[in-house]
């Protein structure tokens, strides 16, 4: 028996934050209803498409169930009822407000289920000046500092290679948040109102940053933090053949055991003397060599570094593999199966690998739940 069996969650988002976060309360054994418009949700007609809706979806909604229903017809709001009565869980993630008129708000949940632990995901919070701010995971990392702290190159800044935000700010505080809340209703008969914050739930991401500002009174610059490219001991070296070498010997033994490997000049080994000129000669040398013979050099030496490995790589990586992490399936309308999306959860609290397990068609479950 998975751990979440027999909880009953109304699922109201969409896109990424929300539907991750119910993702992980599927997996676990909860009876996910995703509450969806007519049309669908957005997240469906996204590219590329994986039978009649997209991947995207399929992966985010893996085991969950489908209602559709136009939430602006009191009538058709009226049919929820006896779900919200029901709920474990609800969660929502449109702007602040618009819950509210369409009277289901908490204060509105509450006088029919006052037990519910109700979970709003925002960009900035339920109050606050921000709080109807229109913004995306680029605007939340920017707010809070977070992009500052390493961009690249102002001439050509970088990306991040993630939703930062969507998923460490919103979609995994919302499961850590709504287990607390579950508990405590255990202990007092009581539900929540949890108010989860994107942008602000990144600041424990900063804590080495957060901490250097406050104690030294200078705040880390783009690339110039200890971990974002201010110490040769943490850096992307490229290589000879186009790949890139990850280099992470921060402890003083490991950086003598990489600095004996590649061979780097006595005047350097000193990082504390010109962090720049140790970073440029390291560069010089990684670029000497193909990644295979770095790879080679480094094999079973504790140095703490490796290879950039392309996601396809990564994938079929041995080590995962044997690990299991990528043996769940997820199957559609059409027959066709893919590796389910990998979750940080205990494997003992998932069904069996071998259950090949759908994200659901649209207004799939109507007949089940709201007939």
């Amino acid at each position: 028996m998975r751990p979440l069996e027999g909880l009953f969650v109304l699922d109201f988002s969409t896109l990424l934050p929300g539907p991750l976060a119910t993702l992980l309360l599927a997996e676990a054994g909860a009876e996910v209803i995703k509450i969806e418009p007519p049309r669908g949700e957005e997240m469906r007609g996204r590219a590329p498409k994986w039978g009649r809706d997209s991947v995207g979806f399929a992966l985010l909604n893996r085991g969950k169930r489908s209602v559709a229903l136009d939430l602006k017809n009191a009538d058709e709001r009226e049919r929820l009822q006896p779900l919200v009565k029901r709920a474990d869980v609800i969660v929502e993630q449109f702007r602040p407000g618009v819950m509210e008129r369409l009277g289901l708000d908490y204060d509105c949940v509450t006088k029919l289920n006052p037990a519910v632990v109700y979970c709003s995901i925002s960009g900035y919070g339920q109050t606050g000046s921000k709080r109807g701010v229109a913004a995306h995971d680029l605007n939340y990392i920017s707010d809070a500092g977070l992009l500052a702290l390493s961009m690249g190159d102002l001439s050509r800044p970088i990306l991040p290679p993630t939703l930062i935000a969507d998923i460490a700010g919103g979609a995994y505080p919302a499961v850590v948040n709504i287990l607390l809340a579950l508990e405590e209703r255990r202990r007092t008969g009581r539900g929540r109102h949890l108010d989860v914050a994107m942008a602000e739930n990144l600041f424990p991401l900063m804590f080495w940053a957060i901490g250097h500002g406050l104690v030294a009174g200078t705040w880390p610059g783009n690339g110039a933090g200890y971990i974002t490219g201010g110490s040769p001991r943490y850096g992307l070296y490229p290589t000879k053949d186009g790949r890139v070498l990850a280099a992470a010997p921060l402890e003083q033994k490991f950086w003598e055991t990489f600095c004996d490997l590649i061979g780097l000049e006595d005047e350097f080994r000193d990082d504390q003397k010109s962090p720049a000129a140790t970073k440029t000669r390291v560069a010089e040398i990684i670029a000497t060599e193909t990644a295979d013979t770095w790879r080679s050099r480094f094999a079973g030496k504790d140095c703490c570094c490796s290879i950039v490995a392309n996601l396809g790589d990564a994938l079929t990586d041995p080590h995962y593999t044997a690990r299991g992490v990528f043996d769940h399936v997820l199957t559609n309308a059409e027959g066709a199966a893919m590796l389910a999306l990998p979750v940080p959860l205990d494997p003992a609290f998932r069904a069996a690998p071998a259950a090949a397990i759908a994200a659901p068609a649209l207004g799939a479950d109507n007949k089940t739940y709201v007939a």
